[in-house]
C-alpha cells in the first residue's frame, strides 16, 4: 500500500471521506484540502444509471458554464478562406485548413477545441486516428461542426464545454479552478448537473444520478449528496 503524503494526510483529516455533503459544503472542502502550488482545476464526477454500450443510453451534450472554467481555451478553426475573418474576430487562436491538417498529421495537437464547418469534414474526418483518442474530433452534437463559426468560438471561449458519459457510465469534467469562490463552483456544478438531468434517456431505468463527487488536482474526492442538487 502506498504511503500517504503529509498533504494527503492533512486533507483527509479535514473531512469524512464516507460522508455525503451538500454541494456548497463540498465546494468549500475541496478548496480547503488543495495544496498544489498552482491553480488546480476542480473536477466533478457524475455516475449515471445508464448502460453506455446501448446507443439509446449514451449521454452527451454541451453546457455553457456561467462562470467559465478559468482557463484560456485554445481554439483551432478549420475552415474555408471566406470564414477565416469571422473566426479571427471571434477570438480563435489558430485559423486555417490544409496547413493545420498537415500539422496535425505530423502530431501537432496543442489545442483544446477544434471547430470546423460541414463542407470540410471530409478532410477533417481523415484525422480521426489522431484527434479521436484525444477527444478533439469536431462533432455536430457538440456544436463544433457548424456554419456559425464566430458564434461557436465565442461560446467556447466564454465557458461552453462538451461532456460525454464514459464506458463506465461516468461523466467527468472540469467545472472551474480552486481560485474560484465556492459559490461560483456551485453555480457551475449545478448548471452541468441540471443539463445532464434534462438529457436523461427515456430507456434509462432506476436511479439516474447514482453518485456525485468533487475533487481537485491531486486531492481526494468529496462525496456529494445527489438529493441536495436534484430538482
Amino acid at each position: 500500500m502506498a504511503r500517504l503524503t503529509k498533504n494527503m494526510k492533512d486533507s483527509l483529516s479535514k473531512f469524512d471521506v464516507e460522508k455525503q455533503y451538500n454541494l456548497d459544503e463540498a465546494a468549500k472542502i475541496v478548496k480547503e484540502i488543495t495544496y498544489t502550488k498552482f491553480d488546480s482545476s476542480v473536477d466533478i464526477s457524475v455516475r449515471l444509471g445508464v448502460d453506455p454500450r446501448q446507443a439509446n443510453q449514451m449521454v452527451r451534450g454541451t453546457v455553457a458554464l456561467p462562470n467559465g472554467v478559468g482557463k484560456d481555451v485554445k481554439v483551432l478553426v478549420l475552415c474555408t478562406p471566406d470564414k477565416e475573418a469571422e473566426a479571427k474576430e471571434a477570438g480563435a487562436d489558430h485559423v486555417g485548413l490544409d496547413n493545420y491538417i498537415e500539422k496535425i498529421k505530423e502530431g501537432w495537437t496543442d489545442i483544446d477545441v477544434i471547430i470546423t464547418m460541414p463542407s470540410v469534414m471530409g478532410k477533417v474526418g481523415a484525422l480521426g486516428r489522431v484527434l479521436g483518442p484525444r477527444g478533439l474530433m469536431p462533432n455536430p452534437k457538440s456544436g463544433t461542426v457548424t456554419m456559425e463559426i464566430g458564434k461557436a468560438v465565442t461560446e467556447i471561449k466564454a465557458g461552453k464545454i462538451d461532456f460525454k458519459v464514459d464506458k463506465f457510465g461516468i461523466i467527468h469534467t472540469t467545472i472551474g479552478r480552486v481560485s474560484f469562490e465556492a459559490n461560483k463552483l456551485v453555480e457551475n456544478a449545478n448548471e452541468l448537473i441540471q443539463t445532464i438531468i434534462k438529457l436523461k434517456p427515456t430507456s434509462a431505468k432506476g436511479t439516474y444520478v447514482k453518485s456525485v463527487s468533487l475533487s481537485s488536482t491531486m486531492s481526494p474526492g468529496v462525496k456529494v449528496e445527489p438529493k441536495s442538487i436534484l430538482v
